[in-house]
This record gives structure tokens, sequence and C-alpha cells, in this order.
């Protein structure tokens, strides 16, 4: 994508591996002036993206982890009523100056700083069904009132903001409109040996080829609950090298699998079918 933009557009950074089609995503964004929405699997990097974006461009990052007790109001301001009262009570602090018990969120924070900043919001489908909606007129605005002060907060610069979600609830409609939209999907074996090879960069190719293949053998059981993801791989390959496992050891058994697979269930089945196939080579049956 190209175009004049008030500063530099994202290329990419050093530490994160990123598609075209995720990269046009992030400018469009930018462009548009619209938060990028982005979802994807667990462990495909989402949240990574965030601070990739911010090392790309140069800016400082804010990040606003979402809770199922979060409330859209908490990312504005705070008004602290219980340090107000002990002040009055126990303080020799003028009370009266209501302005000093009001602490920023962090999109308060993000509207208030003098520099663009990156802003992350992220996991926003912990939330309740009402979090987003509670958000519409700010992304719209880029401002807030603050009632207690009689203040309007506008934003000298408008974050660049990636939004997180993991699917777990449908995201409204109206707020989907103010969104750019990008899944990311999850790597093929070519992207993902790339991304392995920025993590370790000195890794024997025949343990990293191998590593890959048990690791996507492991993706294809549709039998598992949770498939083994990016960031569950690069914990493995790390076990991988600091025990010293040869790239033959991999094509007889999977160690450290508790490395990958997080699911009793999964963990169960994969032990189980390990038992079958070495029950097997014995010739004693295991199960129908």
């Amino acid at each position: 994508m190209t175009g004049n933009s008030d500063f530099d557009q994202f290329k990419g950074s050093s530490d994160y591996i990123v598609s075209e089609n995720l990269k046009d995503a992030v400018n469009v964004s930018i462009a548009l002036k619209r938060p990028l929405l982005v979802r994807g699997e667990p462990g495909t990097g989402k949240t990574l993206l965030a601070h990739s974006i911010t090392a790309g461009l140069g800016k400082r990052l804010i990040i606003w982890n979402i809770k199922s007790t979060t409330k859209a109001q908490e990312g504005l301001y705070v008004y602290d009523t219980v340090q107000r009262l002990n002040d009055s009570r126990f303080g020799d602090r003028d009370v009266s100056d209501i302005k000093q018990y009001i602490k920023p969120g962090k999109l308060g924070e993000a509207f208030s700083s003098p520099e663009r900043v990156v802003l992350l919001i992220d996991e926003i489908d912990k939330a309740d069904l009402e979090f987003p909606n509670d958000l519409l007129n700010e992304l719209d605005e880029m401002s807030f009132y603050i009632p207690e002060t009689g203040e309007t907060i506008t934003a000298v610069y408008r974050p660049v903001m990636i939004i997180t979600s993991n699917a777990e609830k449908e995201l409204p409609d109206a707020f989907l409109r103010r969104c750019v939209f990008h899944f990311i999907e999850f790597p093929d074996t070519e992207m993902m040996e790339k991304i392995i090879r920025v993590h370790f960069p000195d890794i024997q190719q025949n343990l990293l080829r191998q590593a890959l293949k048990t690791f996507y053998t492991l993706r294809e059981i549709d039998d598992f609950r949770k498939k083994p993801s990016t960031a569950e791989l690069i914990d493995w390959i790390s076990a991988l090298i600091a025990s010293g496992i040869s790239h033959e050891q991999i094509t007889k058994e999977v160690p450290f699998v508790g490395t990958l697979l997080k699911k009793e269930t999964d963990y169960s089945y994969f032990m189980n079918a390990v038992l079958n196939k070495r029950m097997n080579a014995y010739g004693i049956k295991w199960r129908d």
C-alpha cells in the first residue's frame, strides 16, 4: 500500500514475521484512522503484532488488558472518591480541587499523549457484550467528557489502535463497522520456519525440520480440543535445544509433550495413542 500519511507506514520489524496481507491491513487502518481488529486462534501473535507496530513506527505502546469485569469507563478515567474522602477526613489537601482525583485510564492516557502512540486493547471479547458499544462514541469522536470537572478530553493525536479478539463472543455490528478487520491465518510450514528462525537463528536445520513435521502432525489430530499454537512450538523448541535433544530422538517420540499440549483430555488422548502403538508393536491388543 502506498500513499501519504503524517508518519511512516508500517513495514514490519526485525523480531516479528508479518505477511503482506497483514502489513496492508495495518497500513489501511492507519490511513483510514480506524482501529484494526485482529482475530485468530490463541498463540498466533495478535498481541505481539502491537509490539511490532510500536517498534516499526518508533512509537510508545499503551496496553489496555481487558478482563471479564472491565468496564469501558475505566479506560477513559477513574474518579478516586475513596482518596478524596480520606483526604477530607485525615489530610490537609484542598479536596475542592476534584481534578487531582481524576486518574486517566488507558484510553484517556492515549488521548492525552503529546505524541502519537500505539494503543493495544487486548482480548476485547473477554468483556461483557455492552463493552464495545460503550466505546462507540469515543472511537468516533476521539474525545470524552468528564462531568465531575466539566472538562472534555480530546485526542491530540489519534492513536494507532490495535484491538485483539479470540472470537469468544460475537462483537456488535455497530462496533465492527468502525474497524478494519484482519484474521491471522495459521502459518504454513514455510512461514513458520521463518518465524522460528527469528527466535532461534542458529537452530540446526535437521532439528527444525523434524520439529515442524512433528508439530504439524499433532495439529492434524482433529480430536484435540486445543491444538498446539506458534507460542507452544517456540517453547517446545526452546526446551529441545536446552536439553540437547537430537532430531533423531524426535522421530521416535515427542519429548516434553506437555509443552505442546495444554488440555488434560488432549494429553491423555496422545499418551493413550502412544501406549496403543507400543502395545501393538509387541503384538498385544490394547483397544479396538
